[in-house]
């Protein structure tokens, strides 16, 4: 039983390069799907910047505003 585990190993072993994909023959797409994947991202990053921005303001304003009530209170 040893035996046949281990001779299934080995052979397991040696056939999983055979699995592998070259991914330079999967890949053929041209030149405009990746400028065109290229400015759908630039769309989502401009769209991300501005709603940063205000996270980061309304977080501002809610510590600002809670430092207040709590001088007030004082």
């Amino acid at each position: 039983m040893k035996s046949l585990l281990s001779s299934l190993a080995v052979v397991l072993i040696l056939a999983a390069p055979a699995f592998a994909v070259d991914t330079a023959v999967t890949y053929s797409s041209g030149l405009l799907v990746l400028l065109f994947v290229g400015f759908c991202a630039l769309i989502i990053v401009a769209q991300l910047v501005p709603a940063i921005l205000v996270l980061f303001g309304l977080t501002k304003a809610v510590a600002q505003g809670s430092r207040k009530t709590v001088a007030a209170k004082n």
